[in-house]
């Protein structure tokens, strides 16, 4: 599933052999050069001009214009306070994160602020495999199949 410019960047899935502590670390590391690599893509074809959508109604004014003018002060201050309207639904996006899929899963009721908002981190997910990794192991490797899960507890103690 495709996303953003991923379907137009040139690079390499990188999987590992064993499945041991190292070999995590060793995938971890490739990765890492093929991230440089898309992010070295895609400098090369990044268009110049504004980075950002001219749309009033999401965007907020340039920093130097709230100086300016009281319109764009107010603006800019409705825009943080109030937010603007999504249109009534429910939505679930998943993207790539250096851990797995990171997803997002919102409900609208048409206001401002939305009705439910789920946040899947894959730390949590991750760490069920902890179990397979260390049975048969050394209380002394644990703290290694830890790391080279690299979890966030914080994403895990929710």
């Amino acid at each position: 599933m495709p996303y953003l410019f991923y379907d137009q960047v040139d690079f390499d899935v990188v999987v590992g052999t064993y499945g041991d502590s190292f070999d995590r670390y060793a995938v971890r590391l490739n990765e890492i050069r093929e991230s440089i690599r898309i992010v070295r893509q895609i400098v090369n074809r990044m268009p110049a001009g504004d980075y950002r959508t001219q749309d009033k109604k999401v965007t907020p004014p340039p920093r130097a214009r709230i100086d300016e003018s009281m319109e764009a002060l107010i603006h800019h201050f409705k825009i943080f306070t109030e937010g603007f309207k999504v249109p009534e639904g429910e939505v679930y996006v998943g993207i790539e994160s250096p851990r797995g899929e990171l997803g997002c899963y919102l409900v609208s009721d048409g206001s401002p602020k939305p009705y439910r908002l789920h946040i899947r981190a894959p730390s949590f997910n991750n760490l069920q495999s902890m179990a397979t990794m260390v049975h048969g192991g050394l209380v002394a490797d644990a703290v290694a199949i830890i790391s080279s899960i690299d979890p966030i507890l914080g994403e895990v103690d929710r």
